[in-house]
């Protein structure tokens, strides 16, 4: 098959094109090489940015209507990753991430749907946020609870709490849990999820919406103060600087190796059913805070403290693990990498890579200088 991927310079992006490329696919990526991931000078990890092993590289925003009709004539199918993707930069570039995330998506979808009508399976990447938390029993009721107030979370009372106050027992998160978007970022994938499920049984096609967990693993970006605990953790602890931890370490997620998800990818997209199919991609396990960043450090040989600090962002969540109950019985798919696995390999990875200025703290004052969570620098 001849495939566009959206985003595809990034860090699930490079991996997939990898992964294709060796399968004998050809690959048609999108990527502007946005600085803020890969860096005012591009070093991103792919050897086929020349446009040699059968991929055509293309420079550019998916907002960019002329290159994306120009990609789309060609390709067969579509696997969307490009976005904006810090859940709390979103929160004060509001008009940004509608414009990048939605938006865009929105035009993609209306390009398939009219003007590139020989395109007829689509993957979208999709994202556990649109939850906002995850999913608790309280007695013999599924619940979602609302977005944790800030009063609560300033007075360090973090666990969230049903509607009159009751304590909850944290399941494993099934895609029928209603959706309560946290943050704008949410929103936005929430909408673009709507938008697929519409096109794809208006014009008959092939659309997943994968909602990923926390992706981690080799080649994810070091730069990005916005996302990925794991870069983040792993930048400063090889400067031995104290590491910050959120709210009292007992938060969790559900950290999915890379590699299992562009594994689920594919299933997704060489499936043939047609129709609109929406799943969860994670590990099914979840981990606080804490674990994984005490295991980080012991990999890397690290002194840096780990600061219980109580700091907080709004639009985080927590807790949050995936139910996989669907992923296994649609896709087929079951993940295979541990926590401790991927962590040795990530680790394995980072040692090869420049140690950077740390940008975090800058991040949180900023959030917490807009009123959207609290910093202790």
């Amino acid at each position: 098959m001849h495939i566009l991927i959206t985003g595809g310079a990034g860090f699930i992006g490079s991996w997939l094109v990898d992964s294709l490329l060796l399968q004998g696919h050809s690959v048609t990526v999108v990527d502007n090489l946005s600085p803020q991931i890969h860096g005012q000078v591009p070093r991103p990890e792919a050897a086929w940015l020349d446009g040699r092993d059968g991929v055509n590289f293309v420079r550019a925003d998916i907002r960019d209507a002329v290159r994306m009709d120009e990609a789309l004539a060609n390709v067969e199918a579509v696997v969307h990753l490009a976005a904006e993707t810090g859940t709390g930069q979103s929160m004060y570039q509001i008009a940004h991430y509608y414009e990048v995330n939605q938006q865009a998506t929105a035009w993609l979808f209306e390009a398939i749907a009219t003007r590139h009508r020989h395109i007829k399976k689509l993957v979208h990447a999709s994202s556990r946020s649109i939850y906002g938390e995850g999913a608790y029993r309280l007695g013999d009721q599924l619940v979602v609870p609302a977005p944790r107030d800030p009063a609560r979370l300033q007075a360090g009372q973090f666990e969230p709490l049903g509607s009159k106050g009751e304590a909850l027992h944290l399941i494993a998160t099934p895609e029928e849990s209603p959706p309560f978007p946290a943050s704008i970022y949410a929103a936005t994938k929430l909408a673009n999820e709507a938008t697929a499920r519409i096109c794809a049984e208006a014009y008959g096609l092939q659309v997943a919406a994968l909602r990923f967990q926390n992706v981690y693993g080799e080649r994810q970006s070091l730069r990005n103060p916005y996302t990925g605990i794991l870069s983040i953790f792993s930048n400063r602890m090889r400067q031995n600087l104290p590491i910050n931890i959120f709210e009292d370490g007992l938060e969790s997620r559900d950290f999915v190796h890379v590699s299992d998800v562009v594994r689920s990818i594919e299933l997704a997209l060489f499936r043939e059913a047609p129709g609109y199919l929406v799943a969860n991609i994670g590990a099914g396990v979840p981990t606080t805070v804490m674990q994984v960043a005490s295991e980080l450090k012991q990999l890397l040989g690290s002194t840096s403290e780990l600061n219980i600090s109580g700091d907080f962002r709004a639009g985080d969540i927590r807790h949050c693990y995936a139910d996989l109950t669907r992923a296994r019985e649609l896709l087929g798919f079951e993940p295979k990498v541990s926590l401790r696995e991927g962590l040795g390999r990530f680790v394995n990875w980072v040692l090869t890579q420049p140690v950077l200025a740390d940008q975090s703290q800058k991040a949180q004052a900023e959030l917490a200088r807009l009123g959207l969570g609290r910093s202790a620098g």
